[in-house]
C-alpha cells in the first residue's frame, strides 16, 4: 500500500457523545470504524471525506492533551476543507446543524470560502481556489 503525506485532524468531543451523524449529513463523510465505550458512547471513530481522513475522540479525564472546544472556551484550530462546490457543501452543513460564522464569498486572494461551526464546537472553512 502506497503511503502519501496527509493531515488527519483529531477532533475531541465532549464525553457521552453517541451521535456523530452530523459529519455524514454535512460533508458526506463515511465511517471507517468506531469503538464504543461500555455505555454506548463513542470512544473513537475514524471518518473520511473523499480522501481526507479525520478522527473523533471522546474527551476523557486521563487524556489531558485532548480538550473539546467547550472545555477550551472555543477551538484553537479551524479545519480547512477543500471541495469542488463550496456553496453546496456549506449549505448542506448548515442544513445538518452547523452555525454560520461567515458566509461564502470570493476573496481577492483567489479563494471562495465560508466558515461554520459544527454542533460540537469545531470550526470549518469550506473552500476552493477560484
Amino acid at each position: 500500500m502506497e503511503t502519501k503525506t496527509a493531515f488527519a485532524p483529531l477532533l475531541t468531543l465532549n464525553q457521552g457523545t453517541t451521535d456523530i451523524d452530523f459529519y455524514k449529513n454535512a460533508f458526506g463523510a463515511t465511517e471507517n470504524f468506531r469503538i464504543l465505550n461500555d455505555d454506548g458512547s463513542i470512544h473513537v471513530a475514524e471518518l473520511v471525506i473523499d480522501d481526507a481522513v479525520f478522527h473523533l475522540h471522546e474527551m476523557m479525564p486521563q487524556h489531558t492533551h485532548k480538550v473539546s472546544p467547550d472545555a477550551n472556551k472555543g477551538t484553537t484550530v479551524v479545519i480547512g476543507l477543500f471541495v469542488a462546490d463550496v456553496k453546496a457543501v456549506f449549505d448542506q452543513a448548515i442544513a445538518a446543524g452547523a452555525t454560520i460564522i461567515s458566509p461564502v464569498i470570493d476573496y481577492e486572494y483567489g479563494y471562495r470560502q465560508g466558515e461554520l461551526q459544527d454542533p460540537f464546537g469545531h470550526r470549518w472553512t469550506i473552500q476552493c481556489r477560484i
